[in-house]
């Protein structure tokens, strides 16, 4: 079994959709099609997924805007899960942020998402004492 980690490639975006769908991160004011094509417009070349004998089985956005990098979209399909995909991802992420320059990676994890929070911790991400907040600008409706 052979997996790769690789760019994004517009053939993905189907297979892509429907991981974020089975790893619950798809959300009714957030239109996944949007977000792909966001990324793409802005910065492709930090868009990764895994390809595992073909089938897409993890993807993850990496973005740096010159103070802090981001990771947004970290996903692998439940069945990938726990064989070391997500860490090598993050891997992957921190790599790339590091050859950018950035000097710490944040992440906003839902509070509820004690999984994904426990992962992050393993990998040695804390909690940071601060709130996070947001405005959004446009309302998606998938």
């Amino acid at each position: 079994m052979v997996q790769v980690v690789r760019p994004y490639q517009p053939s993905d975006r189907d297979a892509l959709v429907r991981l974020w769908a089975v790893c619950d991160l798809v959300r009714p004011w957030n239109d996944p099609n949007r977000d792909i094509d966001r990324k793409l417009a802005w910065d492709p070349e930090n868009f990764l997924v895994i390809d595992h004998d073909g089938r897409l089985v993890g993807s993850v956005m990496v973005g740096y805007e010159g103070h802090r990098g981001w990771v947004n979209y970290l996903a692998v399909d439940p069945e990938h899960q726990h064989q070391g995909l997500g860490r090598l991802l993050m891997e992957k992420a921190e790599e790339l942020l590091r050859e950018l320059g950035c000097a710490k990676l944040n992440l906003q994890v839902r509070s509820s998402n004690e999984g994904a929070i426990g992962f992050y911790r393993t990998l040695g991400y804390r909690v940071d004492e601060s709130v996070s907040m947001g405005k959004r600008f446009v309302v998606d409706e998938a």
